[in-house]
């Protein structure tokens, strides 16, 4: 059983590499949907192994055991391996659970306040201008969906660079982006090894959302232009938005221009081998961890005495 249950353990570790070849190598809306699905998957998986591991040192205690209906002892490693790999398994479930509900809370405080500052101002269509001095602009989901940009952000960029600018931040509301956004956050507090994939996953959505604009504005030169006068003005100011609200300031800028000012098939060939790659990391991180809850679940019962050894 602990042999299955470190496969979704170690499985993340592959994620990170995986990804930013999967950026290299795949259109930016394909990579964006495979490296969530992979992160959550992955997730998912690594807090089912631990979960198992705390549940079968519980049924160890008399007190659980009788809870469980065990007549018989419950068949598992030794005490000496189990009970340190169940404390440390609940303090790493522990510990996660803790920071995703602080930066639950946080997130959730900003938002509202995003949200309220942007309702208070008079909208044009979805645009919402807040007089502010430090240059931001970014999409706000919720309804109805929001571009904000301050007045300084505006005063930074010539006419054709807003509309640019205008045209990215409606993509990442057109493709939802903030809820990819938000799935590699939480994916991010399951496992150390998938904070690198979230800001992988960012990086994808704001290379989505750049093809978006340079396809509505029909200038890939001009697309690239606005997107590296806003991330220069911006680049030292305090935005206070929530972390799952796209913003086109976000991410490395220069690798966005570039791929933007690159010449039409200079990117590598979009091939399946890397997404295939991804899925199946995922895929065995997933069959490990049910077949690990299937064991358990199997010595439960011959220790409940419904089935024999």
């Amino acid at each position: 059983m602990i042999l299955l249950l470190l496969v979704p353990l170690l499985a993340p570790f592959a994620a990170p590499p995986l990804a930013r070849h999967a950026l290299d190598r795949l259109d930016p809306v394909t990579a964006l949907w495979a490296l969530t699905a992979s992160s959550l998957a992955l997730a998912g998986a690594c807090v089912t192994a631990l979960g198992v591991v705390v549940l079968a040192a519980l049924l160890k205690i008399p007190a659980f055991a009788a809870l469980g209906e065990l007549v018989h002892p419950l068949r598992t490693l030794s005490d000496g391996v189990l009970v340190p790999a169940a404390a440390a398994a609940a303090g790493v479930l522990t510990v996660g659970l803790w920071n995703l509900g602080r930066s639950a809370v946080r997130q959730v405080g900003a938002f509202r306040t995003a949200r309220s500052q942007a309702d208070r101002r008079p909208a044009a269509g979805d645009l919402c201008v807040v007089d502010s001095p430090h240059p931001d602009a970014y999409a706000l989901p919720g309804r109805p969906h929001r571009i904000v940009v301050t007045t300084a952000m505006l005063r930074s960029l010539d006419a054709a660079e807003r509309e640019a600018l205008f045209a990215h931040e409606r993509a990442h509301n057109a493709g939802g982006h903030h809820y990819f956004l938000g799935a590699a956050e939480l994916a991010a507090h399951c496992h150390p090894a998938l904070r690198a994939a979230r800001a992988t996953v960012r990086f994808a959505a704001e290379r989505a959302a750049d093809e978006a604009a340079a396809s509505a504005v029909g200038d890939r030169r001009l697309t690239a232009r606005a997107i590296a006068r806003a991330a220069l003005a911006g680049h030292d100011s305090r935005s206070t938005r929530p972390a799952f609200t796209p913003a086109a300031t976000t991410g490395p800028v220069p690798r966005r221009v570039a791929a933007l000012l690159a010449p039409p098939g200079s990117r590598p060939r979009a091939t399946r081998w890397i997404a295939l790659l991804l899925a199946a990391c995922a895929a065995l991180s997933v069959t490990a961890a049910t077949a690990g809850v299937l064991a358990v679940h199997h010595e439960v019962e011959v220790a409940q005495g419904e089935e024999s050894p």
